[in-house]
């Protein structure tokens, strides 16, 4: 098999490309792995290497780059097993050590294969150039294996390398042509699903998701997904790029210890927040001195580029920092952890640490850190009888729940930005005021203003407010939000609306902590803690021109994403019996039972208006119940979820469904064509193809 998958030409452009954009997938999987793993060229140097790697050779990561192997491995100390052509020239190399009395074996040669054009001293020089000695079983080399592949923009497969032919078991001529969808099991919903995911790509740029593939064999497979988006200069869609890995032995391990997770510990609001990072795959390219004065580093060793995680993050905690860098990776963002870091100094400190995901090709992250210097002293005081719940509000058990939660606590004590995200009524506010309730300004205001609400024309005069005579009518000096959140937060909920010649004076008031009210010339400073929420793909909007690229970094120092009801479904059953019980108060009656049959038609209800649509229907329901049953008008959602009558044509189908979708949504073309999965300009242009007017909303 060739390496490179067979090429039609009209895909050459996106092959090239695609290869680009997987290494830099293939890199960013790789960065904070634990196992130490090599990338070797032909030339058998090597070109990257992972976190454990560094730390098992006792050599800084940098200074690994270029090496050869045999200037890197002793021979009677160390062996390897190797993957040929993940990429075409770079081979997957993993470590082993020898255990007290056993001797080297024989070296196994992992064949390569080379271009037909290439000689036979040629393959034969390749082969070995990712030949080692080769000990025990290789079931490490199989789990380091990685299927890298290029798909054109209608999901076909264009590419197709070595590491995915030896983890699915098609050859690229039996697969090249094919739909991506035929990886998936032989499930309709799988294969829709598919087809899903590549429109979420699209719109959003890159997605990350795990769930059962298939083996040309016909086994299953949990797959670990990555998929970005290729785009040429026009910006029109060409195609993706995806690297899977298979995780079956990880996902059999969490569901068996799924019952088992605890959340995580709780922290006094004023604990101390010892610093902010920032980094490009491994290496750190920022940190606040608080961080560098922490660890013991001076700004200068910072700035000489050398730093990277695996110099500071303590070995024993390298598993842990890579189960986080993997759940950042699937989920934006990773559940506050705990760890040791190792000072200049080579003593201990330790943290708990939050990361999320600002780019995932290249893959670039903020990370968090808290210092637990003082946590027992902490863990003591909270744990005192009556000590106060910080999210009475949010109710749910899920893991998706726990991990946002998890990133509020980390992040509520500092000032930093916040950007939430997710669909409408999934309570972004909610999480807002948690995040408030935590910080060190939660004696002082917390106002909200949703930008959406307030014409265009009077957002500048709400923020800001404004002089007397400013405009006519302006009787009486107006003091804005900004203000009135002076010293306490600031929430601008659906901040995605803010029109685009306002933004430059919100970015100025942001960075500078100064802002003149409209009219006036005196110039007002402020201590404001912004928190902004939104349910718009701010992405797209950029590339729309839509919104200011300046501003959408400035505000997304800490994305939290919401997930909507329906990737939780386990949390309905609690908010149906927390919501029935304080409807229930509030109109003097008792309702304690819950027919089986009910609570099982509301799990299975997707939601698409989240929880503010089970709390409206749920409120309906207890007005509905006469005695303690509660009695749930199935038949409405069961009806929503009917087909189509059989008389009704294509366009009539697909226009009913655009104003439910938008009704949903209210109103918001963005949020609906993010839903729909189309771009927001395809949306407008069948809108207007189908009469699709706000009267029909």
């Amino acid at each position: 098999m060739n390496s490179a998958a067979s090429v039609n030409e009209p895909s050459g452009w996106l092959v090239e490309d695609g290869l680009r954009e997987l290494e830099q997938l293939f890199r960013a999987v790789l960065s904070h792995q634990s196992e130490p793993i090599l990338i070797l060229d032909d030339d058998r140097r090597c070109v990257d290497a992972s976190s454990g790697a560094a730390q098992l050779l006792g050599i800084a990561k940098g200074k690994l780059i270029g090496e050869q192997i045999d200037d890197l491995v002793a021979p009677n100390k160390l062996h390897y097993t190797a993957n040929g052509d993940v990429l075409p020239g770079r081979h997957v190399v993993v470590l082993h050590g020898l255990a007290l009395g056993d001797k080297p074996v024989q070296p196994k040669f992992l064949p390569v294969k080379s271009s037909p054009a290439k000689s036979a001293n040629e393959k034969s020089a390749k082969q070995s150039a990712v030949s080692g000695e080769v000990g025990g079983d290789q079931a490490s080399a199989r789990s380091k294996d990685y299927a890298l592949l290029c798909l054109d923009a209608s999901g076909q497969v264009v590419a197709w390398y070595s590491g995915a032919e030896r983890i699915y078991g098609y050859k690229s001529e039996d697969i090249i042509g094919q739909h991506v969808s035929c990886l998936y099991p032989g499930d309709d919903e799988l294969h829709l699903h598919s087809q899903e995911e590549l429109q979420k790509t699209a719109v959003e740029g890159n997605l990350a998701r795990e769930g059962w593939h298939r083996k040309q064999d016909g086994s299953r497979f949990w797959a670990n997904v990555l998929t970005t988006a290729l785009r040429d200069e026009t910006q029109e869609l060409q195609g993706f790029a995806r690297l899977v890995r298979d995780f079956s032995t990880r996902h059999r391990i969490d569901e068996a210890l799924l019952h088992k997770r605890g959340g995580t510990p709780q922290l006094l609001a004023d604990s101390t927040i010892a610093g902010i990072v920032t980094g490009e795959f491994d290496r750190i390219i920022d940190a606040n001195d608080a961080f560098l004065g922490m660890l013991g580093y001076s700004r200068e060793d910072l700035s000489t580029g050398g730093l990277h995680w695996a110099d500071i993050a303590a070995p024993e905690y390298l598993a842990l920092d890579e189960r986080a860098h993997e759940e950042g990776l699937l989920h934006g963002a990773c559940t506050p952890y705990e760890m040791e870091y190792v000072r200049k100094d080579e003593t201990r400190v330790r943290a708990l640490v939050a990361s999320a995901v600002l780019d995932a090709a290249p893959f670039r992250w903020i990370t968090f850190v808290q210092d637990l210097t003082e946590r027992e002293r902490a863990e003591k005081i909270a744990d005192e009888p009556g000590a106060a719940h910080e999210y009475e509000e949010i109710v749910g058990t899920s893991a998706a729940l726990k991990r946002v939660l998890g990133q509020v606590e980390i992040v509520a004590p500092t000032d930093a930005t916040v950007l939430v995200l997710g669909e409408t009524g999934t309570g972004k506010e909610l999480v807002a005021r948690a995040i408030h309730k935590l910080s060190v300004r939660r004696n002082r205001p917390f106002v909200t203003l949703n930008c959406a609400a307030i014409p265009t024309g009077l957002l500048e005069s709400e923020l800001f407010g404004y002089e007397r005579g400013a405009f006519t009518g302006a009787l009486s000096q107006k003091i804005g939000r900004f203000e009135m959140a002076h010293q306490g937060t600031l929430f601008l909920d659906e901040v995605g609306d803010i029109p685009l010649e306002l933004q430059p004076k919100l970015l100025r008031a942001l960075q500078e902590k100064e802002f003149e009210r409209l009219g006036g010339t005196r110039t007002i400073p402020i201590d404001v803690r912004l928190l902004a929420a939104t349910n718009r793909n701010l992405t797209q909007m950029m590339g729309d021109k839509l919104f200011r690229s300046d501003l959408y970094y400035r505000l997304k120092v800490f994305p939290i994403t919401i997930p909507p009801l329906r990737e939780h479904p386990e949390d309905i059953p609690v908010l149906v019996r927390h919501f029935t019980q304080s409807y229930a108060a509030k109109m003097n009656k008792h309702i304690d039972k819950i027919p089986a049959e009910t609570m099982q038609a509301l799990v299975s209800w997707p939601w698409p208006g989240n929880v503010r649509e089970l709390e409206n229907f749920l409120e309906r329901s207890v007005i509905l119940s006469p005695g303690p049953t509660l009695r749930v008008p199935l038949a409405e959602i069961r009806a929503e979820a009917m087909d189509a009558p059989a008389g009704a044509t294509l366009a009539e189908v697909e226009r009913d469904h655009i104003i439910r979708v938008l009704r949903e949504t209210n109103g918001v073309v963005s949020a609906a064509a993010t839903r729909l999965g189309l771009p927001r300009t395809t949306l407008n242009a069948m809108m207007r193809k189908l009469e699709i007017t706000r009267k029909d909303l």
